[in-house]
């Protein structure tokens, strides 16, 4: 019966687990999108280079992670790609395990998503 019971917590936590990695990967992956949106208009406007404005994408980041909440932290960084600012986010969810926690495994587990987005000023 304990075996039983073993590989029904290891289904049933495994599958939640594996939810709150494809959880984290959409919110980076939106959160990325939304911060991606926030370009220099000033610049913009006067003709300068379209790119990714680092203060205000940083507060749309965590704007949008505020709103979907249940996000236990993230990282912010603009990697340099061949010329063109992008942005990665990095976010952290702690999922609470049910069942494994009876047989010794801890009791939660972080799980980490990470997305990168482009500012797309130019045509498709």
């Amino acid at each position: 019966m304990i075996g039983v019971l073993a590989i029904v917590g290891l289904a049933y936590d495994g599958a939640g687990q594996l939810r709150s990695l494809q959880r984290a990967d959409d919110l980076a992956a939106e959160a990325a999108r939304s911060g991606g949106q926030m370009i220099d208009r000033a610049r913009a406007i006067e003709g300068g280079p379209k790119e990714i404005d680092e203060p205000s994408a940083r507060t749309a980041v965590a704007d949008y992670l505020t709103a979907a909440g249940d996000v236990g932290g993230h990282d912010v960084s603009f990697p340099v790609v061949d010329g063109e600012k992008q942005i990665r986010v990095r976010v952290r969810i702690t999922y609470r395990r049910d069942l494994l926690g009876l047989f010794g495994f801890d009791n939660t587990v972080t799980v980490t998503g990470e997305a990168t987005a482009r500012a797309l000023t130019g045509a498709p």
